[in-house]
């Protein structure tokens, strides 16, 4: 079984993989790989799993990305929903809006009357036009009716600095990130965007809680084969996985991430693709937002 991953090793989204192959060669006795193919914004490994053969041996752990793409890149060799099998949602975090210190705002109604009152002049960064991060802020500022700057950068790891530094204002970070950054006191978080509070930042409020409904925003996981995979065989990896995300020591190592396991059936994981590739297309397309 080979399980590809679109993005680099150590990020949240290689440690789901890791763990799955683990569980299915202590659960199966069968050799599982993970194989980080990187580039392409997704695209590559995707694709290789979308023409793989229907035999359950080649899967896909995904994220946000796989169905927020095709609204990006109209042209793509695959569609994400009728090219793929969905398996199993594994786990989700949530966004949170953080900006930095030297931003007068102290809570998001705060920032929200700076954005209006500067209209297109408050920087944000994200690590990509398109990604997660992009696209929390465009809904944002949709449901808040402002404007603001984006500053794409090339991946997290240029972005994350450059709000800790104050050279972007703002940006919406997964949970697990911000509350790192906050804690030297250089970036301060305004909101959750998820239904509760974060266990590591439980003084922080919930988009709910300040005011601004609608605005749940998380970074889901999820696993799929190629369209095609008989449906006993589905089930049974599905049935597998859940039990892999009851483990209490799985779920540990994802708590540790500020992961949040998540699991259930089949048509549930199918559903949340459905629902979020309809959600963001229409962010993308009344934002305006095309790929570079």
């Amino acid at each position: 079984m080979n399980i590809l991953v679109p993005f680099s090793p150590g990020t949240s989204i290689d440690t789901l993989a890791r763990l799955t192959a683990e569980h299915m060669r202590r659960s199966r006795g069968v050799a599982a790989a993970v194989e980080n193919r990187v580039g392409g914004s997704g695209v590559i490994a995707t694709q290789a799993v979308g023409r793989a053969p229907a035999d359950g041996r080649t899967l896909l752990v995904t994220t946000n990305t796989f169905v927020t793409t095709p609204a990006l890149l109209p042209s793509l060799p695959y569609d994400p929903i009728s090219d793929f099998a969905p398996v199993i949602h594994l786990a989700s975090v949530g966004m949170a809006l953080c900006v930095h210190a030297d931003v007068p705002a102290q809570d998001v109604a705060g920032f929200v009357a700076q954005l209006r009152a500067q209209p297109g002049a408050v920087a944000y960064g994200s690590p990509g036009v398109g990604s997660p991060q992009h696209l929390a802020m465009a809904l944002f500022l949709q449901r808040t009716g402002t404007q603001a700057l984006h500053v794409p950068y090339r991946g997290s790891a240029g972005a994350l600095p450059d709000l800790s530094a104050g050279r972007v204002a703002a940006m919406f970070v997964p949970v697990n990130a911000a509350v790192p950054l906050a804690t030297d006191g250089r970036v301060r978080l305004l909101a959750v965007a998820q239904p509760r509070r974060s266990a590591q930042a439980p003084a922080v409020p919930t988009m709910v809680e300040a005011g601004f409904a609608g605005l749940e925003i998380e970074v889901w996981f999820g696993l799929l084969g190629p369209a095609g995979m008989p449906a006993a065989q589905v089930q049974r990896l599905n049935l597998e996985l859940n039990a892999m995300l009851e483990d209490p020591a799985v779920r540990q190592v994802l708590a540790r991430q500020e992961l949040e396991a998540k699991g259930g059936p089949v048509e549930a994981f199918a559903g949340l693709l459905n629902g979020e590739r309809a959600r963001w297309a229409r962010v993308i397309r009344e934002a305006g937002i095309t790929a570079e």
